[in-house]
């Protein structure tokens, strides 16, 4: 069979699937998720079996100690993943919520009523739990959902998806709810993207590179962040021993990940006494530090920020410094080089951080909290299908409520409009 059959195939099923998927009971779609989960656990063999070959490949290849680490499926991971579906099934269903009923002038009742997206498309990278994730989330919404994994967990993915597979046929649901494409052809996300007749929704999940071809490319409308240059602003009113935990915490509790702090601004009436220490912490913990004049005259052995530092996601153990004026420098700051993420501000005056909420421009804006909190398990999302920094449908991370949108709907009793 063709690539282009294939994917038309795939395309055919998923949309089919998707209309039994809308009309599922919660009851039903959650045995579905607690039979994957017991799927997985009989499988467990296979997957650690499988992803040894991914593993081994990986080795070969030359991939690096983080990306295989972001590989590695063992007996803890497993654990999660099978625990993710559990949470999601937890979870409330959106799907047939009604809201906002309202009776209008000419007697008609109107209200907006939940319903899932349809189709969604799942574009992803290494990690392949994120399988689990995504398959659960878009089940549980009434999504029908077609995944393409990175060609580096290609026997990991398809030994979950016979799992993820077993379970919806173990309930009765339609198996093509949830397909994984068994082709690591590149063409085969060109084709993804650009079948509107099948697919409603894209998400990309990696790395820049993937996500800004997949949003140029695609002819069907994309939920994605492309950056996650996030901010802590530490202000002169900041309880001092918060903001340094804080600031240690949103930048190296892990560095590869999106809600990761990479800039730290500093109002300048406590920058002198608060950046010696905290540099000296990150420091030990092996941070490469750059920073503005002002905050290089404080600490000397820092390194200089360039105009292209401000603008940069690190994803590594690197961090630029900017003592700022006032925190209306710091809004600005964050507004023009930041990608509209996560910020924080660290101040113990109620009107500052208020005015901060309002005025920042992101997805995710924290008050005397680290950054490393945007996630939508932390939410009580359960997992999250991706971080949106877009303004339109979704935005933050996106779970079940995300991939859902809503119709409106008219009660009436023999109402006719005479005008």
């Amino acid at each position: 069979m063709s690539l282009e059959s294939y994917m038309n195939q795939i395309g055919q099923q998923a949309r089919a699937a998707s209309r039994q998927l809308a009309k599922a009971s919660t009851e039903h779609k959650n045995n579905a998720l607690l039979a994957m989960a017991d799927a997985l656990e009989q499988a467990r063999p296979r997957l650690i079996e499988e992803n040894a070959k991914d593993i081994q490949n990986g080795e070969k290849k030359g991939l690096d100690a983080a990306l295989l680490d972001r590989l590695l499926l063992n007996d803890a991971r497993i654990d999660g993943m099978i625990e993710g579906l559990k949470q999601v099934a937890a979870l409330p269903d959106p799907v047939g919520e009604i809201t906002d009923m309202l009776y209008r002038p000419s007697g008609i009742q109107l209200g907006k009523m939940r319903v899932p997206l349809g189709v969604i498309g799942i574009i992803y990278e290494s990690r392949p739990n994120v399988t689990i994730d995504a398959a659960s989330l878009c089940l549980k919404s009434g999504n029908a959902t077609i995944l393409r994994g990175g060609s580096e967990a290609f026997y990991s993915n398809q030994a979950i998806a016979e799992a993820v597979t077993a379970g919806l046929n173990a309930v009765g649901l339609p198996e093509h709810a949830v397909q994984v494409l068994n082709t690591t052809d590149r063409d085969a996300v060109g084709r993804l993207i650009s079948m509107p007749e099948f697919v409603d929704v894209i998400v990309p999940r990696g790395g820049k590179g993937l996500i800004e071809r997949i949003s140029k490319d695609a002819r069907v409308p994309v939920i994605k962040h492309l950056d996650g240059n996030c901010h802590v602003y530490i202000d002169d009113e900041a309880d001092l021993e918060k903001a340094a935990n804080i600031a240690l915490n949103a930048k190296t509790r892990r560095y590869g990940v999106c809600n990761a702090m990479e800039s730290l601004l500093v109002h300048k009436a406590v920058a002198a006494e608060v950046l010696p220490a905290l540099a000296s912490a990150f420091v030990s913990k092996g941070v490469e530090l750059v920073g503005c004049d002002a905050a290089r005259s404080i600490v000397m052995d820092m390194g200089v920020a360039t105009e292209e530092d401000w603008f940069t996601e690190y994803l590594a153990a690197k961090l630029s410094i900017k003592v700022v004026a006032d925190m209306a420098e710091a809004i600005e700051h964050i507004n023009h080089y930041g990608s509209h993420h996560s910020d924080a501000i660290v101040s113990q005056n109620y009107t500052k951080t208020r005015a901060f909420m309002t005025e920042v421009d992101s997805a995710s804006v924290m008050v005397n909290a680290s950054t490393a909190f945007a996630d939508g398990f932390e939410y009580g999302l359960g997992a999250e299908i991706g971080i949106s920094t877009d303004k339109v449908h979704a935005r933050g991370p996106v779970g079940l409520l995300g991939l859902t949108s809503q119709k409106y709907i008219v009660l009436g009793d023999g109402h006719t409009r005479d005008n």
